[in-house]
């Protein structure tokens, strides 16, 4: 039953997620409704026990969260003498269940509806509003699935980890991959040996002007360069041959526009671009999107939501950057029909992708209004969505091939002949870009053309490991591999850091010694959990569900079954492990043996708990304070990792990083 508009719609109470979104929704409906805040999830499976009934169809009991009576009093309150009331939280599965569990456990009562918007504009609230539905059934039995499985995994992996290495750790579906793949790519690290090879470069002139050509084959065959001897020799063979111009190829290359933002390629970008790490990003897009005040008589939504994997773009928000490329950029730059982009097997196709509510609103005219982050990422998405829609970049590509006795050169370089989309947004960084465009700019050539060798210049190269995973690429291989979703990649990388699994140094992500231990732990006792092709498999069917093609029960107990199998084997043989040091109990005389705690190494008594002695383990650095004679320590405060003296609080000495032991 649907409410009749005007008049019911006046005694109307709206629930949302955050006071910044009511605010903004707030404004736009006006005085007829009252719109309130739930602060996030009220009720969710209780925090000390497992709130799943295995037997009876892994039936979730959920609990109203600890401290949140007062909310739900007052939700109450609200919604008494309402005839109607709207739950406006978040467009996708999250949303739809915290509403579901809203409906379901606190009000139950008749007239509850569910409104959803990918945009918090009044033409959009508006419209929602005069078209509220149902909950969506399979949409929350996903989630519920989810949740289900998530704490399932999380309540029994977890004690292993306390048993066999410290308490206070855990273990997740997505979060054990992610650090598997982390932990495998700092393994290949560790293991690659870096082989040196030279090339030859040739600098080349056509009359008066000069380019480069690269030395490519030798006899025909590719040119491999071991070292500075055989380089100095080829060099030497080189010099005096006549350079004469084999085959030129010229054709035209032409650069798409890349899609406008989803969440996973909006974090990619940000970090790429502006050094955002995931979390930053999402927290800065969603203030974007619930409402920015802009000196208007409303807080406006700047941006649609974040958390999306569709490229899909409103037909109207398409008419307009139409008009405004049009007018702004010049008709040769708009193509005849609009560009299209592929959707992704699985995604969530009534989504929208990420782009600015209004094209009318140039970051430029925001600038007084934002914060210097907020601008950055309003930018980045303005712009990305502009050239989106606008026409390809077209280069002339010159390739030439050339001839010097036995010895082949290549020479290739391109120039930009129609900026199309780079006129508004550039992907690529400097190095990638100077590369696209040619810095070696060939001048006009013609086969058997003679060529005038000016010099030879040699240079030694090393082959360079795996690089470490940053926010950017770990998002990447997660999504390339199907593992997590627009609202997980953030919380996964936020965990790995939280745990002390891994550490952000300098923008990418480092494991340390706990996360190589709890990743080895798993990858023994459970293989198949923590395959990257399994969980991706797992994610297939929780989207299933969402699209009724599979039920919650019967993906669960697929699951468990082996789950169990695999949890009992691991219960019974797993041993905690025991590292005995030289070092001797000051207080009993027993051996100090290395355990873990929340702030990572330190030394215990083996008698423990008769004996409660324990101290920390030093790096083996001396503390740099004259006279202090202490060594430094890695401590942990809420701001991270740093350095202090085993003699705190007589020295204070701190550092961020560790300093050079002069000794």
């Amino acid at each position: 039953m649907k409410p009749k508009s005007a008049e019911r719609r006046k005694k109307g109470l709206v629930i949302v997620e955050s006071p910044t979104k009511a605010k903004t929704i707030g404004k736009i409906l006006g005085r007829g409704f009252s719109v309130v805040s739930s602060m996030g999830h009220i009720i969710d499976l209780p925090q000390k026990k497992l709130g799943v009934d295995i037997e009876n169809k892994f039936e979730p009991d959920y609990v109203i969260l600890a401290g949140r009576q007062k909310v739900v009093a007052e939700l109450k309150k609200g919604a008494k003498g309402k005839e109607a009331v709207y739950i406006a939280t978040d467009p996708d599965r999250e949303g739809e269940a915290i509403g579901w569990q809203i409906k379901e456990r606190l009000l139950q009562k008749a007239n509850i509806f569910r409104v959803t918007f990918h945009e918090i504009t009044p033409a959009a609230v508006r419209e929602a509003f005069n078209h509220p539905r149902e909950f969506d059934a399979n949409m929350v039995e996903a989630q519920v699935g989810r949740r289900v499985l998530d704490r399932i995994m999380g309540y029994f992996l977890s004690p292993l980890l306390w048993k066999k290495i410290a308490r206070g750790l855990s273990a997740g579906r997505v979060q054990s991959v992610a650090l598997r793949l982390i932990i495998e790519r700092e393994r290949e690290i560790q293991k690659f040996i870096a082989r040196e090879y030279w090339e030859i470069a040739a600098e080349l002139a056509k009359g008066e002007e000069k380019f480069s050509a690269k030395l490519d084959k030798i006899d025909g065959q590719k040119a491999e360069i071991r070292d500075q001897g055989e380089a100095d020799a080829l060099c030497a063979d080189i010099n005096g041959k006549q350079f004469i111009v084999g085959e030129v190829k010229k054709s035209e290359k032409k650069r798409n526009p890349e899609a406008p933002f989803i969440t996973s390629t909006m974090q990619q970008e940000a970090f790429n671009k502006l050094r955002f790490n995931a979390n930053k990003t999402m927290s800065v897009a969603q203030q974007l999107y619930e409402g920015i005040d802009i000196g208007q008589d409303n807080p406006v939504g700047l941006i649609t939501y974040m958390r999306t994997d569709s490229p899909r773009v409103a037909p109207e928000a398409i008419n307009e950057v139409r008009e405004y490329i049009g007018r702004s950029f010049g008709r040769e730059y708009l193509p005849e029909k609009p560009n299209y982009y592929k959707v992704k097997k699985l995604a969530q196709e009534a989504h929208e992708a990420i782009r600015p509510t209004f094209v009318s609103r140039h970051p430029d005219s925001l600038k007084t209004f934002l914060t210097p982050d907020q601008q950055k990422l309003y930018e980045l998405i303005y712009n990305r969505f502009v050239a989106s829609q606008m026409k390809s970049a077209l280069y002339a590509a010159t390739s030439v091939a050339i001839d010097a006795g036995k010895y082949q050169f290549n020479a290739s370089g391109s120039t930009l002949v129609f900026k199309g989309f780079l006129a508004a947004y550039n992907g690529e960084n400097e190095e990638q870009e100077e590369e696209k465009a040619g810095k070696n700019v060939i001048p006009p050539l013609a086969e058997r053309d003679p060529l005038e060798l000016l010099k030879l210049a040699p240079s030694q190269h090393f082959t360079k490991p795996p690089p470490r995973f940053s926010d950017s690429s770990l998002i990447k291989a997660l999504e390339e591999d199907g593992i997590g979703r627009p609202s997980t990649y953030a919380p996964i990388i936020y965990t790995l850091i939280l745990r002390d699994y891994a550490r952000r140094i300098k923008g990418y992500l480092n494991p340390t010694e706990l996360g190589f231990k709890v990743c080895d732990l798993l990858v023994e006792y459970f293989p198949k959990i923590i395959d990257v092709n399994f969980t991706a498999a797992m994610e297939e069917e929780l989207d299933q569900i969402e699209e009724g093609k599979l039920s919650r029960v019967k993906v669960l107990e697929d699951f468990y079954a082996p789950f169990k199998a695999g949890l009992d084997f691991a219960q019974a043989n797993i041993k905690k492990e025991v590292i005995t040091t030289d070092q001797v109990c000051d207080k009993c005389g027993r051996p100090m043996i290395v355990k873990w705690g929340r702030r990572g190494k330190f030394l215990s008594c083996a008698g423990f708990p008769e004996c409660k002695n324990s101290k920390s383990i030093t790096t083996g650095v001396k503390c740099p304070q004259e006279g202090c004679g202490g060594e430094l320590i890695e401590r942990r405060s809420s701001r991270g990792f740093f350095y202090g003296c085993s003699n705190f609080p007589k020295c204070t000495f701190t550092a961020r990083t560790l300093p050079e032991d002069k000794e």
